[in-house]
This record gives C-alpha cells, sequence and structure tokens, in this order.
C-alpha cells in the first residue's frame, strides 16, 4: 500500500497498488477482482529477477472522491464517540 516508502527502505520486490488503506486487494465481496490482483502480484515476485524491483498494478479504484466522502459511517463507532466526549471534557467543552 505504500510502495513509496517500502522502495525507500530496500524491500527487495514491490508490488505497487493505489487502493485506499483498507482495500488493499480490491472491494470486499469482489471475488474475481481480487483473485486477479492476488494473481498479478505473485507474477510480478516470480518473475522479478534483481533486488528492488519495483511494479505498479495498472488498477484504479473507480470514484475515489465518492469513496472518500462515503467510506464514513453514518455514526459514530462507540470508541470514537467515548473518544470525542474525553477530549471535549478535557478542554473544558460542554
Amino acid at each position: 500500500m505504500m510502495s513509496d516508502v517500502a522502495e525507500r527502505i530496500g524491500v527487495p520486490r514491490i508490488v505497487g497498488l493505489e487502493f485506499p488503506f483498507g482495500h488493499t486487494l480490491g472491494h470486499a465481496g469482489e471475488r474475481d477482482e481480487q483473485t486477479k490482483i492476488i494473481r498479478d502480484a505473485l507474477r510480478v515476485l516470480r518473475d522479478a529477477r534483481e533486488p528492488n524491483t519495483v511494479e505498479h498494478l495498472p488498477y484504479e479504484w473507480p470514484d475515489v472522491e465518492r469513496w472518500k466522502r462515503e467510506w464514513h459511517p453514518s455514526e459514530p463507532s462507540p470508541i470514537i464517540a467515548f473518544l470525542r466526549e474525553q477530549r471535549r471534557r478535557a478542554r473544558g467543552v460542554e
């Protein structure tokens, strides 16, 4: 997910994919998409002949701007609600 970081620290083989965090292999429940990505990644790892091989897979996340807006649930999870309340109290905000 962070191929630029992996490249800087010297990971021997890198398969880059520009998908949102938490969606490393694609959309949830999309078995065909996930299988294709796994096969492409294994091909790169198998065929890499030299250290520091970097290949970015040609997949794009559709509607990335809409996804950024809509991925949050309508209500915060209990832990997020709790942390928000704690932060408000620490600031003295009621």
